[in-house]
């Protein structure tokens, strides 16, 4: 069965990845299974700085998933490259960097710092968290902005660009245009959706920042939705996430037009999720006599006659 997808200059021996956050560095997961069995892991989102994180609650459970403040707590890039590379390259992981820096200029950096390192084939760039009060979907929710912002990033990079979209838009395929128009190699969809929960005790917000990242099941009709209007709109790959909890959930999303997809929250649960969904997938290909992982992606709009 042909199971590889190819993203820029990425090869992924299968659409089975990790998702920012939720893995950390790789090491965290040691013991657990070998991670060089998926096809990556997108290791925690990375400041120029180590980073605290945000004050106060940061996570709290909600019906079919959590909400999130972490403020994107990290070591830093240096530490970064210096502690937690070696470990990545040693076991023969693959893996793409989040770069989630405070400004325009940070990124930039960021990103060109990691586009010299060899194993470095591709960055996740975040212009969508929505629990931090610089960066984020200050580049994300406004198309001028991230346009003007992917032209200075992209002539500076050797490395294949993924620009993480968010939700927390009126019309996430214009960002998606965008991105692709000033040079990304592809999109990942969707980040957290926004939202909040009340201390009725206090009546005062749960987190500090008032809002926070809603993930988890609860947002996977959402997501998936997203997916399908993006792969409508774009011809670079999508990489789909948001909600994915099982190997059911892995297909819809590659039949939308995923050409990979990440897990998440579900780490969290279950860390071995992302072996027991690559390991789904072969069985899925095995009984329904699939040869080609192609065959999948954007199946469903084929069927429609919309390709």
């Amino acid at each position: 069965m042909k199971k590889e997808i190819k993203i820029g200059k990425l090869k992924l021996k299968n659409p089975v990845s990790l998702a920012s956050g939720t893995c950390a560095y790789g090491e965290e997961l040691n013991g657990i299974y070998d991670l060089s069995s998926l096809g990556c892991i997108f290791t925690k989102g990375l400041s120029l700085n180590p980073r605290a994180g945000n004050e106060g609650n940061r996570i709290v459970e909600t019906d079919s998933g959590i909400l999130n403040s972490i403020g994107l707590e990290n070591v830093g890039l240096e530490s970064f490259i210096k502690n937690k590379i070696p470990y990545l390259t040693e076991n023969s992981i693959t893996y793409v960097p989040n770069a989630a820096g405070h400004s325009i200029e940070d990124n930039i950096e960021i990103c060109e710092r990691l586009s010299e390192i060899d194993s470095v084939r591709a960055v996740e760039l975040n212009v969508s968290c929505p629990n931090v009060k610089a960066g984020g979907m200050a580049f994300g929710q406004n198309v001028k902005v991230l346009e003007k912002f992917l032209k200075q990033l992209r002539p500076r990079m050797s490395a294949s660009l993924i620009v993480k979209l968010s939700p927390n838009v009126t019309d996430i395929t214009e960002f998606a245009k965008c991105a692709e128009a000033c040079g990304a190699d592809a999109v990942s969809a969707v980040n957290t959706l926004q939202g909040m929960r009340i201390d009725i005790k206090t009546g005062k917000p749960y987190f500090n920042n008032t809002f926070a990242g809603l993930s988890g099941p609860a947002i996977k009709p959402v997501a998936l939705r997203l997916v399908y209007q993006i792969y409508q709109s774009v011809k670079i790959p999508v990489i789909g996430l948001g909600g994915i909890k099982d190997t059911g959930d892995a297909i819809e999303f590659m039949m939308a037009g995923a050409s990979a997809v990440q897990i998440g929250t579900m780490n969290l649960v279950y860390p071995e999720t992302g072996r027991i969904i690559s390991e789904g997938i072969d069985s899925y290909m095995k009984e329904n006599k699939i040869e080609d992982i192609n065959d999948i992606i954007g199946l469903t709009h084929r069927l429609k006659g919309e390709l």
